[in-house]
Parts: C-alpha cells; structure tokens; sequence
C-alpha cells in the first residue's frame, strides 16, 4: 500500500472567515472522492490544526498501490476538486508518498 500525504498553506490574502470556508470545502471535496477512484482506499482531511502548525490543512490518502496512486493523480473527479477547490486557494504545497 502507497500513503500520500499533503500539507497546504492556504493563501494570505483570504480573510479567516474565508479560510475557514475554503477549509470546508477542501474538505467536502477531497473526501467526497471516497468510492470514485480505483486503488483510493481511504482519504481524510484534516482542517483543525493545534495554533502550533504552520500548514492550515493536510490530505492523508491510502492506495493499494503506486500505480492506483497515479491513476488518481489524472482522474476527472480528481482534477476537478485540485483545480476547483485547492489550487485556486493555496500557496505551498508539500508532499510525501510513501510504502507502508
């Protein structure tokens, strides 16, 4: 199994009422892509980090393996959530895949 963890900053120009917003839906959207995607075995997103953290929100998604990793990274229900509901929000984006 394949683990792909993401880390994001959300941009500084969003006010806290719309990070909180953009948080959610980041959230609803990700998750919401449980049961589309081949290989996708689990995917939560975290959006309540202790005041410690310096990333606002993380993905963390299982996968039975690489390959179902990089089928997700091209799926349409996918790509329609990064480019619709992420990317337009955040600034840093860090990432680790990994064997488990």
């Amino acid at each position: 199994m394949v683990k792909h963890v993401i880390l994001w900053q959300l941009k500084d120009s969003l006010t806290e009422e719309e990070k909180k917003q953009v948080k959610l839906e980041i959230k609803e959207g990700l998750e919401g892509l449980d049961g589309q995607i081949p290989g996708l075995l689990e995917i939560k997103v975290n959006i309540c980090g202790l005041a410690s953290s310096n990333a606002d929100l993380m993905l963390d998604s299982t996968f039975s393996d690489e390959a179902a990793l990089k089928g997700y990274a091209v799926h349409p229900a996918h790509v329609a959530v990064a480019d619709g509901k992420v990317r337009p929000y955040t600034a840093n984006r860090v990432c680790l895949d990994y064997e488990i």
